[in-house]
């Protein structure tokens, strides 16, 4: 039997095992009292880990626009010594025409027991260095954001494959059957909107959920999910009715994964009137624990996704805002301290809140945008993009917290040293996941594809 055999007849046993077990015995479960987490067969079966992971899940803190590195975690002082300049280093291709080295005025700390520099802009999360590994040597392939945006969430500039977060929900499957496996948490539309969550050529039921936080009322967030016609029971029966009728249809029949991934999907959303409403109701948090967080969409944002994560929620993407707020080719200098200052509370908040319920050993934190930013000027004082060399840091979930890994040039503008190119990022982010960015592949179109393509190197020495 070929992979792609092997794939469809995974499926389709996926599919009756789902049918049998959650169909005909879940509404009883629960009807009978039993929490649904533990009546739900897994309709999720995945092969699982290839070896014993670190992390469980993901948070990612995705900056839409890109920041700037030598604002945050990468001070380079020689912009002060060829301030204006524009020397040899300092004349890469980026998006558009720059001009002369333009310095950053914050101030850098050295924080933490470990000593590592952090932007005066950072207060609060410079208290939790100690925790972080700031990696200063990402690259990517493409400096416009369409690109580089299906780069970091996909692993390609390609618009046709799977992201991120369906990959590792396709390998590990779900914890939780009444809730999403993969979120996405974002109060707009970034660049390039859905296709940065979707699942491609994967089963459509890998693709994240969008949910727009921009109002945080459950119902709002989670629009049509309540039936308010039927009861739990009657749901059930009409759903029990369905899956005998599908399992029917698909008796005869090959190529079902779009049938099963739509009776899921209903299952899913039938699940989730449970739990969902609960999930995303802030409410349900303290006074004490709101006030941590602060105010805005970012720092609800990371409410929720401490929230999901702890429900078992494989992965959570957090977008800042809408569109791409880190954009900055103009009036930089003014808008970055109140970008900052929107992450500073609710990051170290999240940190704190998930070491506190220890959750942060298996729960990998990635912070970064697409790209990072010019250390040269452009309209004044803005920046333009820089895929040549950035910053993007991680915590928790098996990585080494106080250091830094990699170096940029004397400009913050190239990669030089310890270079992580976006595959490796990936290939990385798998492995301490418990996954081998070798072996996690689909069959498609006659041949395997995989997150990272041909590409790839885990970046062991960040590992605790």
């Amino acid at each position: 039997m070929n992979t792609q055999q092997q794939n469809k007849s995974v499926e389709r046993r996926r599919f009756l095992k789902h049918i049998s077990g959650v169909t005909g015995g879940l509404g009883a479960a629960h009807l009978m009292g039993m929490p649904l987490e533990l009546a739900a067969s897994d309709s999720f079966a995945a092969p699982g880990a290839h070896f014993l992971p670190k992390a469980k899940r993901v948070i990612h803190l995705f900056m839409n626009g890109g920041p700037y590195q030598s604002d945050l975690f990468d001070p380079k002082p020689a912009l002060e010594k060829y301030a204006g300049t524009r020397p040899e280093g300092a004349d890469l291709l980026t998006e558009r025409p720059t001009g002369g080295l333009l310095p950053s005025p914050f101030k850098f700390n050295k924080c933490g027991e470990s000593g590592v520099p952090v932007s005066e802009l950072l207060p609060k999360l410079s208290n939790h260095i100690d925790k972080i590994c700031v990696l200063k040597s990402l690259h990517a392939d493409n400096p416009n954001h369409g690109p580089a945006l299906l780069q970091m969430n996909n692993g390609t500039i390609i618009p046709t494959r799977p992201s991120m977060g369906a990959w590792m929900l396709y390998g590990l499957g779900s914890e939780n059957n009444n809730l999403p496996g993969y979120v996405v948490l974002c109060p707009g539309r970034p660049v390039r909107f859905s296709i940065l969550w979707n699942s491609a050529f994967l089963p459509s039921k890998y693709q994240g959920t969008y949910v727009n936080h921009s109002t945080i009322e459950p119902d709002k967030m989670l629009p049509n999910l309540k039936n308010t016609n039927w009861d739990h029971s009657i749901q059930r029966e009409q759903l029990d009715l369905l899956g005998q009728l599908n399992a029917d249809h698909l008796a005869s029949r090959k190529n079902t994964s779009d049938l099963n991934a739509r009776t899921e999907a209903m299952e899913t959303a039938y699940r989730m009137q449970f739990e969902a409403n609960i999930t995303f109701d802030l409410n349900r948090e303290s006074k004490a624990s709101r006030e941590a967080y602060g105010s805005g969409h970012f720092a609800n944002g990371c409410l929720l996704a401490r929230r999901m994560v702890e429900r078992g929620v494989r992965f959570v993407q957090v977008y800042y805002g809408n569109g791409q707020p880190w954009d900055t080719h103009s009036g930089h200098n003014e808008k970055v301290p109140k970008l900052c200052k929107d992450i500073d509370q609710p990051i170290a908040a999240l940190l704190n809140d998930l070491e506190q319920r220890g959750l942060l050993d298996d729960t990998l934190v990635v912070w970064g945008g697409e790209f990072g930013r010019t250390p040269t000027s452009e309209n004044g004082n803005g920046r333009d993009h820089n895929h040549h060399g950035f910053t993007m840091w991680m915590a928790g979930g098996g990585v080494k917290g106080g250091m830094t890994y990699g170096e940029t040039d004397d400009f913050g503008f190239k990669a030089v040293t310890d270079k992580v190119h976006v595959h490796d990022l990936h290939a990385t982010i798998l492995h301490l996941l418990g996954l081998d960015h070798e072996r996690l592949t689909y069959r498609h179109a006659g041949r395997d594809f995989r997150l990272t393509d041909v590409h790839g190197r885990v970046v062991h020495e960040i590992m605790s």
